[in-house]
């Protein structure tokens, strides 16, 4: 897989340095828009990123927030974009697997509207609990939950966050009994996690990772695949007995539709030299994330899989934001 995106990076700079004039961006500086606040992982991911894309592209990149309504904010104002030749946009599991089965009226359309440039990053999840619960894997975690005659509750970072749907899908792979509980953001969840107003949560490694390694939260299990260079001593779930059980919060890289192929490789081509930098892939390490190099079509291929998944979730739980 490393070699095919290698291989797929080289041909996609071979071709943009085969391109026309015209074909190229020019040096006028390349608005990049985030759907969350700076700060953030997001916004870490997006200027670490932009600063190395811009070097391949000689043109400057300028990062513009604009949080909301779980990245639809953002989304409608990069497909309207009237310079659609100097638009990026951030759009990830939000944008383009939840939010379209989420909301009852979106004034865009992520399948129509927006164009894939290659996936940015992906953001392991955690599953942590505060520091009164008695459990530190998953076999006592799931013992605790189920001897718990209510039911238990969890924190999320909102309706239709990978924190929550990640939640739902190990509610329906165990078994247990949960109530959900959004807040707005991760931040306040993790804090009422902390406090032992909500006993357990799933979150990001951005956003969770320093409260595990400070003690303060315990980690129980990690929902990837395989277990997380940031964390190497927290097992995964699929490891202590859930069966099939992998979640993660990502991102990708997209442009409005009817921007020119040509210059869509163009922007792929530096993307994927950005994620293969050292600069870069330390700026990521920090934050806990990993890269996810890839073609304009593997990015496609991946969010349709997404799509499909977290689409069926959504349907068979009624999860609805309006």
């Amino acid at each position: 897989m490393h070699r095919r995106s290698l291989l797929a990076s080289l041909a996609l700079t071979l071709a943009a340095a085969a391109l026309p004039a015209a074909a190229q961006p020019s040096n006028k500086p390349i608005e990049w828009v985030v759907g969350y606040a700076a700060g953030g992982g997001s916004d870490v991911v997006a200027r670490a990123t932009a600063e190395a894309m811009s070097k391949t592209l000689d043109a400057p990149i300028v990062i513009n927030n604009k949080p909301g309504a779980a990245t639809n904010i953002a989304a409608e104002y990069a497909v309207r974009a009237k310079d659609r030749e100097h638009i990026l946009f951030t759009a990830d599991f939000a944008t383009l697997a939840a939010n379209p089965f989420l909301f009852s009226k979106l004034n865009y359309d992520a399948q129509k509207d927006l164009k894939p440039v290659g996936l940015l990053a992906r953001f392991p999840l955690v599953l942590v609990v505060g520091p009164q619960v008695p459990a530190n894997n998953w076999k006592e975690f799931a013992a605790w939950l189920r001897s718990q005659p209510e039911g238990v509750s969890y924190a999320s970072a909102g309706v239709g966050s990978p924190h929550h749907l990640a939640t739902e899908l190990l509610r329906e792979k165990a078994g247990l009994k949960l109530t959900h509980v959004a807040y707005r953001g991760a931040a306040p969840a993790i804090q009422d996690v902390l406090g032992g107003q909500v006993p357990f949560m799933l979150v990001d490694t951005a956003s969770g990772g320093q409260f595990v390694a400070s003690g303060k939260l315990k980690a129980i299990g990690v929902a990837s695949a395989s277990r997380i260079a940031s964390m190497p001593k927290v097992p995964t779930l699929m490891e202590q007995g859930v069966a099939d059980y992998e979640a993660y919060a990502w991102q990708g890289l997209t442009v409005p539709a009817g921007t020119p192929d040509a210059l869509v490789a163009r922007y792929s081509g530096a993307l994927q030299d950005a994620l293969a930098s050292p600069g870069v892939k330390a700026r990521y390490e920090v934050l806990g994330v990993e890269p996810l190099p890839g073609t304009p079509a593997q990015m496609a291929q991946y969010v349709k899989a997404e799509r499909e998944r977290w689409g069926r979730l959504i349907q068979a739980n009624n999860i609805r934001v309006d």
